[in-house]
């Protein structure tokens, strides 16, 4: 795939067609900076960034695959492209997905909605070798790592996010998903992908065997009155 040496060039990860086409948009009227392929998944973003070897990713967590997320192709492309930079830009606040990110090697975590200067200021800073974090992200990092952040009970399951966490915990109680909707202010869909998620993560099937891995990791103990 031809790149321009005189650019930064980028890969966008984003299972969303509009979102990445506004993206590139702001990416490209910079004049410095490239857009070389776009990606919607873990697979065919790790196979286009070996294949056209950006020097940045820029990389959503959430990315609609059962059982596939971005921090699962940032940790990847950290093994196999550790030359790249991979820079997160997605919806989540999550602590639990802010710190997974920075374990799985990324050198950057932006929230949607940062500013075109930010974001752009984010891939120059990666591209140059350095780590670059948004507004109030990088405090909470610290905090983290010290052991004084917020993501509750890391040591129960800690494959599974503070919200799947809180989502499992429910469905062991022997909540149905429009329950569990309606207990977390989420949709009945989101609920819906997120026992997906945690069903891959743990490698079950049914919700009669996630109920048992959540029993034995102290989960959905409390009655359901």
């Amino acid at each position: 795939m031809p790149t321009n040496p005189a650019s930064i060039n980028v890969v966008l990860v984003d299972d969303h067609p509009l979102f990445r086409f506004g993206l590139r948009a702001a990416l490209e009227s910079a004049g410095d900076i490239a857009v070389i392929g776009e990606a919607a998944g873990v697979e065919e973003a790790v196979r286009l960034t070996l294949q056209a070897g950006p020097d940045v990713v820029l990389m959503d967590l959430e990315l609609g695959e059962p059982g596939a997320s971005g921090i699962e192709a940032t940790r990847r492309l950290s093994a196999e492209a550790p030359e790249v930079a991979v820079l997160v830009l997605t919806m989540s606040k999550d602590d639990d997905h802010l710190l997974a990110a920075v374990r799985a090697g990324a050198r950057g975590y932006l929230v949607k909605g940062a500013g075109r200067e930010e974001v752009l200021h984010a891939v120059r800073t990666a591209a140059a070798g350095g780590a670059v974090f948004g507004a109030g992200v990088a405090a909470r990092i610290t905090q983290l790592v010290t052991g004084a952040g917020t993501a509750r009970n890391p040591e129960v399951l800690p494959q599974l996010t503070s919200r799947e966490r809180q989502v499992l915990d429910l469905v062991a109680r022997g909540l149905a998903n429009h329950r569990i909707a309606a207990e977390l202010g989420l949709s009945e869909k989101t609920v819906r992908n997120h026992v997906s998620r945690i069903f891959d993560k743990l490698h079950v099937t049914c919700r009669a065997e996630a109920v048992v891995r959540a029993r034995d990791a102290g989960l959905g103990t409390a009655s359901d009155g």
